[in-house]
């Protein structure tokens, strides 16, 4: 083989290995930033996988929101207004628009004992506002 074409061909392998290398550490990097979306019944029946950051939404059950009064600690009830239901604890403060009956959207981990252990809670910001996540269930519970 001639020096000049085997020069060529080894310019253009390490160029190819080096997309690929790069084109594979994107993906790592998407792979582990995707947070996969859940309703209260995949939540339920255990299609929400456990210990892994997932989103999860719903409508607060009314007459589950309870504050501890002395730390920032919350717990309340996310559920499809149908059947589906699961508990949600939370630190922090909570959005100014957060209310029982009202559709939120949750960010966190499902523990093994099926309480979703939120890091952020996301409200909706106007009363005509439902996340597309969450459009159906104001439907359903009045059917």
């Amino acid at each position: 083989m001639h020096p000049t074409r085997r020069k060529r061909m080894i310019i253009v392998l390490f160029i190819l290995a080096g997309a690929g290398l790069a084109l594979g550490l994107v993906l790592v990097g998407l792979g582990e930033n995707v947070n996969m979306f859940y309703p209260p019944e995949d939540v339920v029946s255990g299609k929400a996988p456990v210990e892994t950051n997932i989103r999860a939404g719903g409508m607060v059950l009314e007459g589950s929101w309870q504050r501890d009064g002395q730390t920032l600690n919350n717990e309340f009830v996310l559920t499809d207004r149908v059947d589906a239901q699961f508990p949600v604890r939370y630190s922090g403060i909570l959005p100014d628009l957060f209310r029982e009956g009202q559709g939120v959207i949750v960010e966190g981990q499902l523990n093994a004992r099926g309480t979703f252990e939120a890091e952020r809670v996301l409200a909706k910001h106007d009363e005509n506002y439902m996340p597309p996540e969450l459009a159906g269930m104001g439907e359903a519970a009045q059917e």
